[in-house]
């Protein structure tokens, strides 16, 4: 697997270990993704090539689409070819953010496409990639408002905030559904062995948690299943935070694939996030400093 070094990357690994799965997982120290002979070499005698590796600086992409393409676009494309050619099937993370953002109702697998920012459309780039060169065993994941143990994320820098703010405004217009890296990571081990038993079809799938909130849910969320006063969380809105990217307003999709390929829905946000908070690094960010 790419993107070993990652926050959905160390998980998807672990995931493996603990089905007794044999795997590579390589850093981007360890592979370019945009080089054609590097990644065959990688490639080669794979049976399934899991994709966790991106460019995810949103707002950075604004000002350099050229280069997140590279990776989010042409690396993806390089990638295809290489399992096309050596007979892998290959699981390629994406994001909500192909998606226009302008729903009111679940996006489903084949709602039509339409990225806000450079980031969605170098992403996009990747998605295309892999259906045109892998019809048959090419599998594009798409998630969305991802937190997990081993890299920065919402859930842990408000939590990290509790100590040092009394209040803190959070946005409350843009609903998506939080998913905790180390359950996307357990989907992820098992679609892929699902596509290897042929049960599973290739095309899009949304690996996101079921339900939705906003961010402002989602933070509230946190501060009451950690002890702390969810009040201290107030909502405000997008136009508060001005960023250089603009965000999909609305960020739910549909998990009805899921079914096909013989595996349920990804657990509701609330019961992942309470099982991620139990976690030690999560649990770590609330400890006095003289404690952590």
């Amino acid at each position: 697997m790419t993107g070993a070094a990652g926050m959905l990357g160390r998980d998807v690994l672990a995931a493996l270990a603990d089905a007794g799965i044999e795997a590579v997982g390589l850093r981007r120290a360890d592979l370019d993704i945009t080089d054609p002979a590097a990644v065959r070499s990688a490639v080669e005698g794979a049976a399934v090539v899991v994709n966790c590796a991106a460019w995810t600086d949103v707002d950075g992409a604004e000002s350099a689409e050229t280069a997140a393409t590279a990776v989010n676009g042409t690396g993806v494309r390089v990638l295809a070819a290489a399992c096309a050619e050596a007979g892998a099937r290959l699981l390629h993370v994406s994001t909500d953010y192909v998606l226009p953002g302008d729903a009111t109702e679940p996006y489903a697998e084949s709602a039509a496409t339409g990225p806000v920012n450079a980031y969605g459309r170098s992403k996009l780039v990747g998605e295309q990639a892999v259906a045109e060169l892998l019809p048959y065993d090419g599998y594009v994941v798409r998630t969305a408002w991802l937190y997990g143990e081993h890299g920065p994320n919402f859930v842990a820098t408000m939590l990290g905030l509790a100590a040092r703010r009394d209040h803190l405004d959070v946005v409350d217009d843009q609903h998506g559904q939080p998913t905790w890296t180390r359950a996307l990571a357990a989907r992820l081990v098992e679609l892929g062995l699902a596509a290897l038993a042929g049960r599973a079809p290739a095309g899009v799938y949304h690996g996101t948690a079921s339900g939705r909130t906003t961010w402002f849910g989602l933070a509230r969320e946190a501060y009451r299943l950690s002890g702390l006063d969810p009040e201290r969380i107030r909502p405000t809105t997008s136009e508060a935070f001005v960023r250089p990217a603009a965000r999909p307003a609305f960020s739910v999709l549909g998990h009805d694939r899921w079914a096909r390929a013989g595996l349920e829905p990804l657990p509701g946000w609330q019961a992942q996030l309470a099982d991620a908070l139990g976690r030690p690094a999560f649990a770590d960010l609330l400890k006095p400093p003289s404690e952590s």
